[in-house]
């Protein structure tokens, strides 16, 4: 079975099947796996059919793909009796087709295919990533970590037959607010740790923007998830955004703890997520390339940045001749290199440097999906870079 090729979903059920016949706890034993196979980390290093992917080859993408149908019909054939094949592939597609509609980062146009082909379609879109723009780096791990939240809406759906637009948004702001919470709570904080927010932020699917206004735990509303699972999966990732150097310090240690106490989770799930996510990028460095860095969030700012000076010094010539036209813009760059900006200063730059990367072509990364993460990048080196746009005679004198 090769994941992308059409036709691979009908191929694949006939081992689904095989697979799941093992769980005798369902979905407890169903999380537990996907766990281990990095799925729920964001990095699919296996799935459950390791002969067939290591005979073919399959690529991240392709585990990740067919890890998130595992997860999916799973979801179903445990909670739906008399459950079929046909049925469980509608269903997939009906959800994806409601998220469809509701949102236009995610807008597919479904044809006359059939069910299996509209849900293969639909599968591929979802874990397409920002590749052009974070190809190989540590947001690749944070948008694929955000994937189970599609199984969790999915199974809150099938309960419930509510809206699961509403569910995934509170439960992606949750996410969010509880990773912030996390690396705030840190006893040496790093510039990086902005940077990994922007990353989750950059990576969240549901929403289009979320606040952190929390300042502990009692301000985030953990309650309305009271399926455990989810819960566990909440503190998971918290595990692993606090990961740090293979160690956890006192401060983000006792952080997961009171957090696993909030959640209601017993002393062995919160004690076996810590060493979980440990063992995991410990065994797995080798198969995910940023994981080898002793701080990859610090890789990926470096890579970036390089990214960004690059961009800069090869658009020297039009970008001073777009930044001198707004004398606002000059100002403020030019103050930025003395002070911290204030929030209304920020977004003035903001919007004046998306103009600009509009006008020049090949400054379009900035504004993709996700660009907006290295905006701050542009705003810190063009100072630097570019320090003749800044030349406060020269701009008196054109006036």
């Amino acid at each position: 079975m090769n994941p992308s090729a059409s036709g691979w979903i009908k191929k694949h059920l006939k081992s689904f099947h095989s697979g799941i016949a093992t769980f005798e706890n369902g979905m407890d034993d169903m999380y537990g796996s996907l766990r281990a196979r990095g799925f729920v980390y964001g990095a699919s290093v296996s799935t459950s059919f390791k002969e067939e992917a290591n005979l073919l080859k399959w690529t991240e993408e392709e585990r990740t793909k067919v890890n998130l149908f595992d997860a999916l019909a799973f979801a179903y054939y445990d909670t739906i009796d008399n459950a079929s094949d046909e049925d469980c592939i509608k269903t997939i597609v009906q959800f994806y087709a409601f998220i469809n509609k509701k949102q236009s980062a995610f807008h597919i146009q479904l044809g006359k295919e059939s069910p299996y082909e509209q849900l293969e379609k639909l599968l591929q879109k979802r874990i397409q990533t920002n590749e052009p723009l974070f190809k190989k780096n540590f947001s690749h791990l944070i948008t694929n970590a955000l994937l189970f939240t599609d199984v969790l809406a999915f199974d809150h759906f099938l309960l419930t037959d509510n809206n699961p637009i509403n569910y995934a948004r509170e439960l992606e702001a949750v996410i969010t607010n509880t990773i912030w919470l996390a690396l705030k709570k840190k006893e040496e904080k790093e510039k990086y740790d902005d940077l990994l927010i922007k990353l989750f932020e950059s990576s969240i699917h549901y929403n289009s923007k979320i606040a952190h206004k929390a300042t502990s735990l009692d301000e985030i509303n953990f309650k309305q998830f009271d399926y455990e699972i989810t819960r566990r999966y909440i503190l998971d990732l918290a595990a692993l955004a606090v990961w740090d150097d293979n160690q956890l310090d006192k401060a983000e240690y006792t952080f997961i703890q009171d957090l696993g106490k909030v959640l209601a989770l017993p002393e062995d799930v919160i004690a076996a997520s810590t060493m979980f996510v440990h063992q995991f990028i410990t065994k797995n460095k080798g198969k995910i390339t940023y994981l080898n860095y002793s701080n990859p969030v610090k890789h990926f700012y470096t890579q970036t940045s390089g990214t960004v000076t690059k961009l800069i010094l090869r658009n020297k010539n039009r970008l001073i001749t777009e930044i001198i036209q707004s004398k606002d813009l000059v100002v403020l760059l030019g103050q930025s290199t003395r002070r911290d900006l204030n929030k209304k200063e920020k977004q003035i730059v903001k919007e004046q440097l998306l103009d600009i990367c509009k006008s020049v072509p090949s400054l379009a990364i900035f504004i993709l999906p996700g660009g907006g993460i290295l905006l701050p990048l542009l705003t810190k080196f063009i100072p630097q870079l570019l320090p003749s746009a800044f030349n406060e005679n020269r701009i008196d004198k054109e006036e």
